[in-house]
């Protein structure tokens, strides 16, 4: 399979808008935790349409998720990593083939939905300091698992359970991150098996996660210097935005 046919129908322009949207993504996941996968699909669907969307984020985020995990692996918590991760296997597997049977439209209004439900939802439970243990983390987990299976920008959800389970600061991040490589690894095998995973999915993927690597290290060296409430504004604005005009794009078709 060769990759560079994958940019076949892309200009260089717009190669290098993807690769300056993967880098600042990535930084912003590096400090907050989330932000690649709600982040890319507003520059990846008027490139490509919404179909390869999630393959590629779920291709890329191996590449994300390591350079995190490695950035800040002393502060990863394993036992409640393998908790989630036990917990949301088998339905991750079943959100990615849900997701393999959608339409270009359909797609485009589950990925557009979720964008715009993240932001309220992270929101609400930092409100409520919502505090769970070990049972509704994993309870959580199986949930957590249908949604990130089939949609992209669903980190927010881990994020929150992760806190609510009394996690925090770089521990959220780096446990976050290993949670992410597990799922990322189901929902690859599952694009893999459906046939997929094309020669543009592997081509944008390897892009972004190639570009994206020094994200977490330039995160990680900035992390006390960036006002995350600016930042993080801008994300929610950013998301909601790219939600909305993605599901007005494939309610007009």
């Amino acid at each position: 399979m060769n990759l560079l046919s994958g940019f076949a129908d892309t200009s260089l322009l717009q190669l290098l808008l993807v690769a300056v949207v993967a880098l600042f993504a990535s930084v912003i996941g590096g400090l907050a935790g989330y932000g690649t996968g709600a982040l890319m699909p507003l520059v990846l669907v008027p490139l490509i349409g919404a179909e390869p969307v999630v393959p590629i984020i779920a291709i890329s985020s191996i590449f994300t998720n390591m350079s995190r995990f490695v950035a800040y692996v002393r502060y990863a918590d394993r036992r409640k990593a393998l908790i989630v991760i036990a917990a949301a296997v088998l339905t991750t597997a079943l959100g990615a083939f849900g997701y393999t049977r959608l339409t270009g439209t359909g797609a485009a209004l589950v990925i557009g939905s979720m964008l715009i439900l993240s932001v309220p939802l992270r929101r609400l439970l930092r409100h409520h300091e919502v505090r769970i243990g070990d049972a509704g983390l994993a309870a959580g987990a199986v949930g957590y698992g249908v949604v990130v299976g089939g949609t992209s920008g669903s980190g927010v959800i881990l994020l929150s359970l992760l806190m609510a389970a009394g996690l925090e600061g770089a521990a959220v991040i780096a446990t976050d991150a290993v949670i992410s490589l597990a799922t990322s690894v189901v929902k690859i095998s599952v694009f893999g098996m459906a046939g997929v995973v094309t020669a543009q999915v592997l081509a944008f993927a390897v892009l972004i996660g190639g570009i994206s690597i020094p994200g977490a290290f330039l995160a990680k060296a900035f992390v006390e210097r960036m006002p995350v409430r600016i930042h993080t504004a801008i994300l929610d604005a950013a998301v909601i935005t790219g939600g909305v005009v993605m599901i007005t794009s494939a309610l007009r078709h």
